[in-house]
Order: structure tokens, then C-alpha cells, then sequence
């Protein structure tokens, strides 16, 4: 896939992350762009073919344009934007009153996400991907790795579609309809890998980085959770003994924080000790 050359002169800056900047078109307010950091060219390639494949599956997500290059270098890719868009955690954060209302339609809309068949042709099994990643990690031990894999494998199969990073940053709104973005991870599996990334980001994370990555205190992170939980798993069971289920699947997602950041993160690991 070829990329479109593009002039960041026609764009304008509206967000970043850790992997890359997003942009808003000047002129077509039809037109968003999510541009990867320099040196980043097969990530962005393949989560442009991901991205097609994601869509064309059903999953509620804007719809893909181009693989691009900007004049200095960088790659990304062209997205339909979402006028008026708004992500979950920022009108949670905006509107804290609202937080068991936003809590619930987003867990609904993860119900809906974990009920879908996928062609698991097409997509990686979640399993496979963590023990890819497990063992290109190097800040695990040998027997801590012998661990985590046997808690992967153990783990029961799903052909169900997996978000792969389900930060209630990532679910957006308007105009009465719901989509998922950034699923540059999203693969098929167990939705229990999926739910550990919303509690890790609800519970386990710590208040500065709450408050800079979804806008809130954590007290009111906690809240959405607490709200979450009873629309997703239902209200018979207590929410210890859901988070007792959660809290391995939440301590797994270090493997992907440590491939990003390229650090170790014991702030995280502390919730695989059940495991390891």
C-alpha cells in the first residue's frame, strides 16, 4: 500500500498521545488525521489494513480513508471525522453528575462489541498476541513468563471481536450514534483481556495519570467503574468478586504498557500476583 503524500499546512492540531498527534482538516471538516511519531512507518501501514477490516466487519468505528506521508516524513492515516464527537471519559469529566448515565450506555456498547462473531480468519486470537508480546518482553523472568503463558492458554476461547485497548477514551458519541476508535490492537477472544483494560484504567492506575489521560480525578474514574459493572456483568454477583475476575486480566495489559513505554511497570504488576 502506496501512502498519499499530504502537506500538514492543510491541517490543523486538535490532540496527541503517547503514539502520535490527531488533526483536524482546515477545510473539510469531513476529515480527521491520525499521524504516527517519526520513525513509526509500519504501525501506522498496519493498522491502516487492521482498520479496513475492522470496518468492513460491522464494528461501529469511522470509516478509513488513506494510508499517508507528510513532507517531513511521518506517516498516519485519514479517517471520516466525527463532527461534534465526544469520547466517554471527557463527558464523564464534564459532566460528573452524568457519570452512571455515560457509565452504562458504555458498558452497553462494550455488551454489544463482545457479543459480535468475527471471521477469526482475518483477526488475531487475543491469547496469541499476548504470548507474542510475553515473550518479547524483557523484563519478565523465565518462570514468571511460564506463568503468565499458562494463565493466557488457560484462559477459555471466544471468536468474539476484542477492542485490544478499551479505555473509555477510546468509545465516542454524536448525533445519538456510538463508535469505538483506535483499533490499532483489536483482535478476537475472551472479552475478560478487554474488561481488564477498563478497570485498569478506572482502579488500578494511579491519580496524575487519570487526570492527565481522561480528564477526572480518580474518585470519579472509580465511580464509572462501580456504575460499569452491574450493566455489564449483571446484579447478582458482588463487585469483589468481579474484580477478583478482572484484576490478572487488568495486570496483563503491563505487557502491552511495557511494549510501549519499552520500561518496566511494577506499579501494574502488582495486580498478577495471583498469577505469578
Amino acid at each position: 500500500m502506496e501512502p498519499v503524500k499530504i502537506s500538514l499546512n492543510d491541517y490543523v492540531l486538535s490532540g496527541g498521545g503517547f503514539n502520535g498527534e490527531s488533526y483536524d482538516h482546515k477545510t473539510d471538516p469531513s476529515i480527521m488525521l491520525k499521524l504516527y511519531m517519526p520513525g513509526k512507518i509500519q504501525q501506522p501501514l498496519d493498522e491502516m489494513v487492521l482498520a479496513r477490516k475492522v470496518y468492513q466487519a460491522g464494528i461501529p468505528t469511522p470509516e478509513p480513508g488513506d494510508y499517508v506521508v507528510t513532507e517531513d516524513g511521518r506517516f498516519g492515516i485519514r479517517f471520516h471525522r466525527i463532527v461534534g464527537k465526544k469520547s466517554y471519559s471527557r463527558a464523564t469529566a464534564d459532566n460528573p453528575g452524568k457519570v452512571s448515565e455515560y457509565a452504562a450506555d458504555f458498558a452497553r456498547l462494550c455488551l454489544d462489541l463482545h457479543s459480535t462473531h468475527v471471521d477469526t480468519s482475518q483477526f488475531e486470537n487475543v491469547k496469541d498476541r499476548y504470548l507474542r508480546l510475553l515473550g518479547a518482553n524483557p523484563f519478565f523472568t523465565t518462570p514468571q513468563k511460564d506463568k503468565i503463558a499458562k494463565f493466557i492458554i488457560d484462559t477459555p476461547d471466544e471468536d468474539t471481536a476484542v477492542h485490544g485497548d478499551l479505555q473509555f477514551s477510546n468509545a465516542i458519541f454524536a448525533d445519538g450514534k456510538r463508535y469505538f476508535i483506535d483499533l490499532g490492537d483489536f483482535c478476537y477472544g475472551n472479552h475478560l483481556f478487554d474488561v481488564g483494560m477498563v478497570y485498569l484504567c478506572s482502579r488500578l492506575s494511579g491519580e496524575d495519570f487519570i487526570k492527565e489521560t481522561f480528564h477526572m480525578p480518580k474518585s470519579l474514574a472509580g465511580r464509572f467503574w462501580e456504575e460499569f459493572v452491574p450493566v455489564y456483568f449483571g446484579k447478582d454477583r458482588p463487585l469483589k468478586e468481579i474484580e477478583e475476575e478482572i484484576m490478572p486480566y487488568a495486570g496483563l495489559k503491563t505487557i502491552i504498557v511495557e511494549r510501549d513505554s519499552n520500561c518496566p511497570m511494577p506499579e501494574f504488576r502488582a495486580a498478577l500476583s495471583s498469577i505469578l
